[in-house]
């Protein structure tokens, strides 16, 4: 199998020697070149033909973003993002997801060779997740999805549903899940039932994701915080380095948030959160597994399933990482496996028909 090519971005030397360092402990990577710029990246990328870049967000000459734009428009391919983990760091990378980006990986706060250390196998992960992903350009238009995989504007769910049902959606998402995640919600009436949402992401970047999508939708979205009760018409997000569980008391849905173990390699975990929901929504639960690498979900959306919840998995040609739901397909957890632009209607169908 030949190796994965990877070019590296950064105007930083000490960061273009430890991300090689790391990288290029894993046999299955080669770093066939580094730029301190996006000029000189853009010549290596015509000479080289890598098959994943990483890209630093601020650099000199010539933003992150604005080079990301460009190739995303001239030259679409795999490119993982390395952000601080600073407010205006969490809105550039998201503005970078939004632009084609598969994913990020943040630069530690201190001792950036240490930190980074620690992050190796997430960074090596991540580079080989990207080198499989399907990459969008951004010719296909601002949200990503091409012309003819727009999603769809879903009307109104009968007021009366609201009345009658005490259904909750727990969506999970990883790899490329920002801009999935969104595909869905941005469609949603506002008397929708309420979500739950595990995204793979870390601390701040989960509040400034969640903030950004309660501009964007007619629900409303927030961070979840402990104690925050379950309502239609609400979304709430699992911040990141937390878990988020459903609970229940008497009549009433909330959630609780701690930060035991991680489970899966993860905290938020999806399996966690679909767990929570399996136990106290049972068959009042729609359970939507999307694009992400690895497993995590795929045991929690079987739990959900067997507790009689209707589960949806996004279909492989949608997914920017078939990892996920591939799982969550295999372990037979899964009714429904559907493209992303048609999920957000099929949940509405099924709650206004079994409510």
């Amino acid at each position: 199998m030949a190796k994965i090519r990877v070019v590296i971005v950064d105007d930083s030397a000490l960061m273009r020697q430890v991300l090689t360092q790391l990288l290029s402990k894993d046999p299955d990577i080669e770093i066939v070149g580094a730029a301190p710029d996006p000029y000189i990246a853009r010549e290596k990328i015509k000479a080289l033909n890598p098959d994943v870049i990483t890209l630093d967000v601020e650099m000199p000459k010539m933003d992150g973003l604005t080079f990301l734009e460009k190739l995303m428009r001239g030259r679409p391919m795999p490119v993982v993002m390395v952000s601080s983990l600073t407010e205006a760091g969490c809105q550039t990378t998201l503005r970078a997801l939004e632009l084609g980006a598969v994913d990020f990986i943040t630069k530690p706060k201190i001792d950036l060779r240490e930190g980074m250390e620690d992050l190796a196998d997430d960074l090596v992960a991540k580079v080989k997740a990207a080198a499989s992903a399907k990459v969008r350009g951004t010719a296909t238009g601002s949200n990503g999805a091409s012309p003819s995989a727009a999603p769809k504007t879903v009307t109104h769910l009968p007021s009366a549903m609201i009345k009658t049902t005490d259904t909750i959606i727990a969506i999970g998402s990883s790899t490329g899940g920002t801009e999935a995640v969104k595909d869905v919600l941005e469609v949603l009436p506002p008397n929708t039932p309420p979500i739950l949402i595990t995204q793979h992401m870390p601390e701040r970047f989960t509040k400034t994701w969640a903030d950004r999508m309660n501009q964007l939708c007619r629900i409303s979205v927030k961070e979840a915080q402990d104690g925050d009760s379950v309502l239609p018409g609400h979304a709430l997000v699992a911040p990141g380095s937390y878990h988020m569980t459903l609970v229940r008391s008497g009549a009433r849905y909330s959630v609780r948030i701690d930060q035991e173990p991680p489970v899966n390699r993860h905290r938020p975990s999806v399996d966690v959160l679909f767990d929570s929901v399996a136990r106290y929504a049972g068959a009042n639960a729609v359970g939507v597994i999307l694009t992400g690498m690895g497993g995590d979900g795929a045991k929690g959306m079987l739990a959900m399933k067997q507790a009689g919840a209707y589960t949806i998995a996004q279909n492989e040609e949608s997914c920017v990482v078939f990892g996920m739901p591939k799982e969550a397909i295999k372990l037979g957890g899964v009714d429904k496996i559907l493209p992303l632009g048609d999920i957000a209607s099929a949940v509405l169908t099924y709650v206004s028909h079994h409510s």
